[in-house]
């Protein structure tokens, strides 16, 4: 039986398949098509940056920009889950952290108090001795502090969830029913709004995020009271976001149902700021 020879399409054939000058030919086509293919890359890239930079302001960024935060914030709310712990490390590789940041802070503030307002006007306020005697279980945390700027460090957290205080004053609820405020997602507030005391700086907060079982109302530092410029006498620890969002130097809170503003989401950062 006569054998058939394999016929090889054009298109399929490589460098070792051709005659010096036809492989030659070959290697100009599709040099001369990638060249074009990356140029119309390039083109598309630049028009898409253009379109990018050129869209109408909202606030401090474009709408691009804002529209992009609005879904990574989206996305950060769906998938976030309360029983998700940020890692806990030993007590001894505790650092105290730098001092990034004293906006809004007054140093020693022998008249503090923190107002905490909540749904219909329903409002407190509260001086440390007065906090003390709410009695809530004391809690220590050994968590890293996360900034956006790239740089990390353990520290100990000593104080008491922000969830116990919630549930011992019944602020964070629409109705003001003591008592565990997860129990009833329906009567919970969907936000709260942190602020130092001469409201330079704030900060807002998903609920989920503020009632997670790490996030810390602190008036201790690695074992020792908090200094003015870590936010002396209460500040937040909040593990599962950047540190921007850990307040320091608290002097309000509000619970909410309208979502608060952001100092730094205003400058342009992402307002869920999750970890």
């Amino acid at each position: 039986m006569r054998r058939r020879s394999r016929v090889i399409p054009p298109e399929a054939k490589t460098g070792a398949d051709l005659p010096d000058d036809a492989f030659r030919r070959e290697l100009r086509r599709r040099s001369r098509r990638g060249f074009a293919g990356a140029l119309a890359s390039v083109a598309a890239g630049a028009a898409g940056f253009q379109w990018f930079m050129n869209s109408p302001k909202e606030g401090r960024l474009n709408r691009a920009m804002r529209r992009a935060l609005g879904w990574h914030e989206r996305v950060g709310l769906a998938t976030f889950r309360p029983d998700r712990l940020a890692r806990e490390f030993p007590a001894s590789s505790a650092r105290m952290p730098i001092v990034n940041g004293l906006i809004g802070l007054f140093g020693p503030m022998p008249d503090w108090k923190l107002r905490v307002t909540g749904a219909a006007g329903k409002a407190r306020e509260f001086t440390m001795a007065e906090l003390r005697a709410l009695d809530l279980p004391r809690v220590e945390t050994t968590t890293e502090l996360e900034c956006v700027e790239g740089w990390t460090t353990v520290v100990r957290w000593s104080g008491v969830r922000l969830l116990d205080f919630a549930a011992k004053t019944g602020l964070a609820s629409r109705t003001g029913r003591l008592g565990d405020p997860l129990a009833q997602p329906g009567d919970l507030l969907s936000y709260a709004s942190l602020a130092t005391p001469d409201n330079a700086y704030y900060v807002g907060l998903d609920m989920p995020s503020a009632l997670h079982p790490q996030t810390l109302l602190c008036d201790a530092m690695n074992g020792q009271p908090l200094l003015p410029d870590h936010g002396a006498p209460l500040r937040l620890s909040i593990p599962v976001k950047y540190g921007f969002k850990s307040l320091k130097q608290l002097g309000s809170l509000h619970f909410t149902d309208v979502r608060p503003a952001d100092f730094w989401a205003e400058q342009g950062y992402d307002w869920f700021a999750g970890l």
